[in-house]
């Protein structure tokens, strides 16, 4: 059966079918880009690719449709991400990834981000784009070697020990601002200076090579660079300063060996900066010596030269004292055989070798001592002998040979003789004193004193006391008239029955010969010496001395010896000892001290907590160079050539010597020259360098004045001075018949005005017409003297009324040898017109006589006028050298004119 509605039903729903395939055919971009999930890159800092692992291709299943099945582009997610990534090929998928900015792998070495990929849509216009999942990306920055390395210190230091080889002294380390492990590391280290005893491995490790040694170098400087794996090297090398420490020895570190002193300085301190090297060994307390030697100086140190005498009065000694071993001089002449040792310092030292004594003059020394008296001398012996060797010796001068008193040397033993005079009583009495000494034979130089008050004898040794240790007894001497020798070096034994007037004595009447030397051999006679001037005469002008610092004066105790040629130190605070130690000075008071070397010695105990362990500290030494002092020129002038009447010379005042006397001392300088001074002394080789003199004072210690000529005459003729004024000034004056000499340490002011008041006497001046002196001053015994100061005095005779004309006419003569004389009166001598083989006749006698009085009076007159014209010139000009000083007060002619011309 047909059913008539069914047909176009069908047609309905086919239609719509139709119409659904048609839509479901026009949508063609199904599918979704596909990339893979993680990417993995590299990119170097200097380049703009990265090279990805994968690839970086997206996939589109909608391929090959166009649009569809295309990739248009790919987008990364992140915050400043410095990449971006290019489609190369739409249809492959293709795809890239570079960097927008430059990379700095030190800034940033990894970056993480996501990337998507994009297909082109449907169409041009992108409508229905499809994005692809998220894939994550991991890139890596390479590294390029853009830097060097770097030291991390501007530079090394380092302390070894001499002696040791290390395995590694100290250790540089540079570093490399590179990110890269390769560019970032250091490979190599490297020594740039060649030949040194050292090597460094590639960690920095620098030991040496061989074992150092402080005496060769103190310290080394190395230049020491560095490389990285990239094989740069090190933008700047580096310095190693290494240094040598000796090995640990405990001592004494921070002086200077030599300490130069500069005289008239003062004290200048030996040690500034001194310290004790322990080796870090703890110390409980510390001991010290410090010993200046100067047994090579003078007598055993620096002392004033001066004579023993001048010596014995500048210490306070009382007046009595006799010198037997003097400076030879014109007056004391009794040393003048014998050999002396004048050392720089001019110290008066006689040797004896064995064969050689003195005979001390009668007067001298009193034969019979009062008692109590004192002998004194200077010593240096050695080493001992078994033959007695005598100082000084008093014994018989005949026959008997006895000794009265006696100071020898036998055995290493002082000994003293004292016999006693005859007495009433034949008792045994103390007659021998021997002294054991070490002194008396260790060839150095001391000083002894024997103060003998019988029966007690003291002896001091260098300032300290010894007691005898032994004393025999003897009877008195027998009564005698027998005169007695006193003698020096050796006892006086006659065996001849005869004397001997030789001063120097090398015969068979001497015994018990000294060898050695001696000085400054002294005898008072009533008094004993003190203790003050036995140290005065001992201490020395040089020596060391400490100034504590309050902070540390109770914490370490000093101590010096009598002359300060040594100190010790005791302590238990190191830091406390070293202060002291840097206070210790050395000083010399001489205005003009001995040049030369003082050596220095310190000797050092250390206790510590541990004794077993505890350090022992080595002696250190060093010297004190005393530099040459500026020696003074002692200058002495005046009026040096002079006449005066007869009359003066015969009266009791005399003539003065030196009445305008000037002693002047000075010293000369050199002064340095500018910068433009030297510079023009540079160019000119002529320029010599400027020196100055510059006047000084000091004090003399003689003056001698001799006669120049023919000694004295006593029986007409003397020097003389007033006692008074010498005594009131602390001199001493002794005279002979050649001259006069003044002793005494004083000022040159003080010598000036005792030397004004010498005058010169002579009662019979007929035959005199001039005499002729010589002046010479000197200081320290000699060390420095002046020049010699001549004068010359002419004596003016004057006519006598009561003669005959004549005889006046003989002035003239000596008119003639003054040097200022112009006119020659030689040939009007009448006195040979008188002796004519032609006699003339009385009127003709009496008109020659006349006429020549008469030219005899102009030409007096002329001679009067320029004498006075010169004195008056002289004065001004204070006494210049080489003026004729005429004092014509005393001549006075007087004629009666009835008598000579009537």
């Amino acid at each position: 059966m047909r059913v008539r509605g069914v047909k176009p039903f069908a047609s309905a729903v086919g239609l719509l079918l139709g119409l659904l395939c048609a839509v479901e055919a026009a949508k063609v971009n199904k599918h979704k880009p596909w990339i893979e999930t993680t990417y993995h890159g590299i990119v170097t800092e200097n380049d703009d690719k990265v090279l990805l692992d994968p690839p970086l291709i997206a996939l589109d299943k909608d391929a090959p449709l166009r649009y569809a099945g295309e990739i248009c582009g790919f987008r990364i997610h992140g915050q400043n991400v410095p990449f971006e990534a290019v489609v190369l090929d739409k249809s492959t998928g293709e795809g890239v990834i570079r960097t927008k900015d430059k990379l700095d792998c030190e800034l940033q070495k990894e970056h993480t981000f996501t990337i998507q990929a994009y297909d082109c849509g449907e169409g041009p216009d992108g409508s229905n784009m499809k994005k692809s999942h998220k894939a994550t990306v991991h890139i890596q920055v390479n590294d390029v070697n853009e830097y060097s390395p770097v030291f991390k210190e501007k530079s090394y230091k380092a302390t070894v020990i001499e002696g040791k080889k290390y395995d590694s002294i100290l250790k540089v380390e540079a570093v490399d601002a590179d990110c890269s492990f390769q560019f970032s590391q250091i490979c190599s280290y490297e020594i740039v200076t060649p030949d040194v005893p050292f090597s460094v491995d590639k960690d920095g490790n620098i030991k040496n090579t061989e074992k150092l040694n402080y005496s060769k170098e103190h310290m080394y400087k190395l230049t020491v660079t560095a490389y990285d794996c990239g094989k740069n090297r090190a933008s700047e090398d580096v310095l190693v300063k290494i240094s040598i420490k000796p090995t640990c020895k405990p001592s004494w570190q921070g002086f200077n060996k030599r300490i130069e002193y500069e005289p008239g300085t003062g004290s200048l301190a030996l040690f500034p900066s001194m310290h004790l090297e322990t080796c870090e060994e703890p110390i409980t307390s510390i001991q010290a010596s410090i010993m200046l030697e100067t047994n090579h100086i003078g007598k055993g140190c620096d002392r004033d030269t001066y004579s023993e005498k001048s010596l014995h009065k500048l210490c306070g000694a009382s007046a009595g004292t006799v010198e037997l071993l003097p400076a030879p001089s014109n007056s004391v002449n009794w040393t003048v055989g014998l050999p002396t040792d004048n050392g720089h310092d001019s110290d008066q030292v006689f040797e004896f070798n064995g064969t050689q004594a003195i005979k001390v003059p009668e007067g001298v020394v009193s034969t019979t001592l009062k008692e109590p008296f004192t002998i004194s001398v200077w010593m240096r012996h050695g080493p001992g002998s078994r033959e007695k060797e005598t100082i000084l010796c008093n014994s018989d001068k005949t026959e008997m040979n006895r000794h009265h008193y006696s100071l020898y040397v036998h055995n290493c033993r002082l000994v003293l003789l004292l016999r006693q005079e005859p007495t009433e009583s034949e008792n045994y009495k103390p007659a021998e004193f021997h002294w054991k000494l070490d002194q008396v034979c260790d060839k150095e130089w001391h000083h002894y004193v024997l103060n003998i008050e019988f029966p007690a004898v003291t002896l001091f040794v260098d300032g300290a006391t010894f007691e005898p240790f032994l004393v025999t007894e003897d009877y008195p001497l027998h009564a005698s008239k027998i005169e007695t020798q006193l003698t020096i070096g050796a006892c006086w034994q006659d065996l001849s029955g005869h004397d001997n007037d030789t001063e120097t004595l090398s015969d068979a009447r001497m015994t018990q010969y000294f060898r050695g030397n001696l000085a400054g051999l002294m005898i008072r006679s009533g008094k004993l010496e003190n203790k003050k001037v036995i140290d005065c005469l001992y201490t020395c002008k040089e020596g060391l001395d400490v100034q504590l610092p309050e902070e540390v004066a109770s914490s370490v105790k000093v101590e010096f010896n009598p002359n300060q040629s040594s100190l010790s130190l005791e302590g238990d605070d190191i830091e406390s000892f070293e202060k002291v130690m840097q206070h210790i000075s050395y000083l010399n008071s001489r205005q003009f001290p001995t040049p030369g070397i003082r050596h220095l010695r310190i000797s050092t105990t250390v206790k510590c907590f541990n004794e077993e362990t505890c350090i022992s500290v080595s002696d250190s030494e060093g010297y004190v160079m005393v530099l040459q002092p500026e020696e003074p020129k002692i200058s002495l002038s005046g009026i040096d050539h002079f006449a005066r009447g007869a009359a003066e010379f015969e009266s009791t005042e005399g003539v003065t010597l030196f009445p305008e006397l000037r002693i002047v001392s000075t010293i000369t300088r050199e002064v340095e020259v500018e910068a433009e001074a030297e510079a023009e002394a540079e160019d000119d080789p002529t320029v010599q360098e400027t020196v100055v003199s510059e006047e000084i004072m000091h004090n003399l210690d003689t003056c001698e004045v001799t006669v120049v000529g023919d000694e004295l005459n006593g029986d007409h003729e003397s020097l003389e001075v007033d006692l008074a004024q010498i005594q009131q000034r602390a001199l001493e004056m002794s005279s002979s018949n050649v001259g006069m000499v003044i002793t005494g340490v004083n000022t040159m002011a003080n010598y000036e005005q005792v030397l004004h008041l010498i005058r010169y006497r002579n009662w019979h001046t007929e035959a005199l017409f001039d005499r002729k002196f010589k002046l010479v001053c000197s200081e320290l015994n000699g060390r420095y003297i002046s020049n010699e100061f001549k004068v010359e005095v002419n004596v003016i005779h004057t006519a006598n009324p009561m003669d005959h004309a004549n005889n006046a006419m003989v002035q003239p003569q000596f008119i003639n040898q003054v040097q200022h004389a112009s006119v020659d009166l030689s040939g009007h001598n009448l006195a040979n017109t008188h002796q004519a083989s032609v006699v003339p006749s009385a009127a003709t006698v009496v008109i020659v006589v006349c006429v020549s009085f008469l030219v005899f009076m102009i030409i007096l007159g002329v001679f009067r006028i320029r004498a006075a014209h010169q004195r008056t010139m002289r004065d001004q000009e204070n006494g210049k050298e080489n003026e004729m000083d005429w004092d014509d007060s005393a001549l006075t002619i007087t004629v009666n004119p009835m008598e000579v011309c009537s």
